[in-house]
């Protein structure tokens, strides 16, 4: 089967990755071999039998199996080759800048210190800025099952390690734990003069949006797509550029929706919300980033102008200085162009 042209080209775009949980890329082959370095026994016999656990009925039934799986993650250098794993993967995606959440209450809930887990992501981030040309950045993300009082502490266990930190973020189960649950947490976050983002919309249901914005005051919705249900709020946030981001083989795998054909992406490109494409847990969904826009232009029939769209987006949505931003937006031009001109001839 030849290649689809659209599909050519998404492979040569430079990409950024803002929505990415990094104990979420633990493939089985390496959670085997951690478990292995580490003594741990895993309630599967082989790779092929954990795999075939990866069917998941909902948001829930994910994370029991993501947590038990974190826990061969022991030790800085389990860590290191964790996050690195996952950035040599990113450079072959052509991803050029990725954000990436970290959930440090999933590790010292099991009484692994908070500097063996950030020492060991940080440490394999800077490296890779040098010898990949990956940018990235790091966000503390709380896990919202657990109490304030809990995310109040591990706060305060990270402020040592702010240098390292570029902004905080909020995840776990969405379902009866809204975000004004931890309206104290954020006022302390946002006092550090760091962004604060907030998993809103994918489960829970618009006010959850509403209330990230105006309680939490995010600057980013992490999935939001249920935002469509609420018009008004579709219009708050095409107006204010607040970006959205969407993880479309994630939406499909946590039965968000039935099938990627039905997935409201283009729908939100539609409507001038700016949308972008990650891959959230990829390791558990299915599928990298670059795997989520090739079925994406599969199955909703995106054109290149569309994918070129989000990927832009992307761009204007990461936290990037405004020189490396303007930079990477005129290679994405640039490339479009080169292939349009390919495409005509």
């Amino acid at each position: 089967m030849s290649l689809h042209p659209v599909d050519a080209l998404i492979r040569r775009l430079p990409k950024t990755e803002l929505h990415l949980h990094i104990e979420g890329t633990l493939e089985p082959e390496l959670m085997f071999a951690l478990a292995k370095r580490n003594g741990v026994a895993l309630p599967y016999a082989d790779v092929d039998a954990l795999r075939a656990a990866y069917d998941f009925s909902d948001l829930q039934s994910f994370l029991d199996l993501y947590y038990a799986g974190a826990d061969v993650l022991r030790t800085r250098q389990d860590f290191y080759d964790l996050t690195w794993a996952y950035l040599e993967r990113a450079q072959a995606d052509g991803i050029v800048h990725t954000e990436i959440f970290f959930d440090p209450q999933t590790h010292t809930g099991r009484g692994i210190p908070f500097d063996v887990a950030f020492g060991g992501i940080r440490q394999a981030l800077d490296d890779a800025r040098s010898r990949l040309g990956i940018s990235s950045r790091l966000i503390l993300s709380f896990l919202r099952h657990l109490s304030e009082e809990d995310g109040l502490a591990t706060l305060e266990v990270a402020l040592p390690h702010l240098a390292g930190i570029d902004g905080f973020g909020l995840d776990s189960s969405e379902r009866g734990h809204p975000p004004s649950k931890f309206q104290r947490l954020f006022a302390r976050c946002r006092s550090l003069g760091l962004p604060c983002v907030a998993h809103a919309g994918e489960e829970g249901p618009p006010a959850y949006v509403w209330e990230a914005l105006d309680l939490l005051q995010v600057v980013r919705i992490d999935h939001g797509v249920r935002s469509l249900e609420d018009l008004g709020l579709v219009q708050r946030l095409a107006e204010a550029r607040v970006p959205l981001t969407v993880c479309p083989l994630s939406n499909v795998r946590l039965k968000v929706y039935p099938q990627l054909a039905m997935h409201p992406l283009r729908q939100m490109l539609q409507a001038g919300l700016l949308a972008t494409v990650n891959s959230d847990d990829p390791a558990y969904f299915g599928g990298y980033l670059q795997e989520n826009l090739l079925a994406c232009r599969a199955a909703l029939d995106l054109s290149a102008d569309e994918v070129v769209r989000l990927v832009r987006n992307g761009f204007e949505a990461a936290w990037l200085p405004a020189a490396e931003q303007a930079r990477w937006l005129a290679d994405v031009e640039r490339i479009h162009a080169d292939w349009q001109a390919g495409s005509a001839g």
